[in-house]
């Protein structure tokens, strides 16, 4: 809550909307001066936190304004911020390599406007964005909603997709890896060997980071992915636009798959994979899962590897007849080398017509 907003109307403060408040985060550093709970929930990329309120402090303060109003809020705020508002300064400074900054707080209220005011005490010329946070979120989530082109990559697990999307990257087409922003593979055993995931809220802030770098006009390739990837959601109308577009489908038979999957799943620890393989338990069966569990225990990967991917491969399957069949471009291969089917890919998308 910013209990703070518009109680200093006589300050002379330069807001911006969030159009072009981005335009200029690309040369001027952004600060976020909400508290770090809500910094680490979502935030601007690149934004520094330089918070006017901790954690408890917002909640002091905002339990003060709920129960009696703006005022002994703002003075009970000046209390909590008093002795600490000099090393905001030097942080504010620090950041502030050309004497500018961008500032916004949740809704562009005071408490932008009151580090605003601190900054320019120290010579930093400072904007802040017009409906702070709340806004950006607005923008970026309309952005991502507006049609584009897309190119989806398909094809069952193991396929080496991922790799594929990186050669084409490097060979000059556009290419957004939803799985990096997402810290996770997708699977039940994506988890293994990744960072902690974002918040969806943040994904979606990172994805829109990515888009916005490219080029309207030009497709973007992504690989084809369930609406969660993890714990992580992809934004609904980015999601829609990916299930009605053209998807390419790489058709790789289940023996040239297994080598790759091997060689990414084998150096896990044998606990670690069993518990990604009770983690789907219910699809796979009683029969299944034992199975499974005990190939891992048993040292034999490959076979574990081949019992899971019956359940992805028949889900996989499943899901394709959720897109229409006019956009679908299947691509066959008996080659699990990345560049032969990157460039088979690559001449199955120059079929496209827009």
């Amino acid at each position: 809550m910013d209990v703070f907003r518009n109680q200093n109307e006589n300050m002379s403060i330069k807001k911006i909307e969030a159009e072009e408040f981005l335009k200029l985060a690309e040369s001027i550093p952004v600060i976020d001066v909400r508290s770090p709970k809500e910094y680490i929930t979502g935030h601007i990329p690149g934004a520094v936190n330089i918070p006017i309120f901790d954690d408890n402090e917002r909640i002091v303060v905002g339990t003060k304004y709920k129960k009696e109003g703006s005022i002994p809020a703002i003075i009970e705020g000046l209390k909590l911020t008093g002795p600490s508002m000099s090393s905001k300064l030097e942080l504010a400074l620090k950041s502030a390599g050309n004497g500018k900054l961008l500032v916004h707080c949740w809704r562009g209220g005071m408490r932008s406007e009151a580090m605003a005011w601190l900054f320019s005490l120290g010579g930093i010329e400072t904007e802040v964005l017009e409906g702070g946070y709340k806004s950006y979120r607005n923008y970026i989530l309309n952005s991502l909603s507006e049609q584009r082109k897309m190119i989806v990559l398909g094809g069952m697990t193991g396929s080496g997709k991922t790799h594929i999307l990186r050669f084409l990257s490097g060979y000059g087409q556009q290419v957004i890896d939803l799985e990096a922003l997402a810290s996770h593979k997708g699977s039940a055993f994506g988890s293994l060997g990744q960072s902690p995931q974002p918040s969806t809220e943040q994904f979606a802030n990172n994805l829109f980071n990515e888009c916005n770098q490219l080029t309207k006009d030009l497709p973007l390739w992504v690989e084809d992915e369930s609406r969660n990837i993890g714990t992580v959601f992809i934004p609904d109308s980015f999601y829609l636009n990916m299930q009605n577009t053209w998807t390419i489908v790489l058709i790789m038979d289940v023996r040239t798959r297994l080598p790759r999957l091997m060689e990414e799943y084998s150096t896990y620890p044998a606990e670690s994979l069993k518990t990604a393989i009770l983690k789907i338990s219910k699809r796979l069966g009683g029969d299944n899962t034992r199975d499974a569990l005990k190939a891992v225990e048993d040292g034999n990967i490959a076979r574990a590897i081949e019992i899971t991917l019956c359940y992805y491969d028949k889900a996989y399957m499943f899901g394709l007849k959720k897109k229409s069949s006019r956009n679908l471009i299947y691509v066959e291969t008996d080659s699990d080398d990345i560049e032969i089917n990157a460039l088979k890919i690559l001449d199955a998308a120059q079929k496209i017509v827009w």
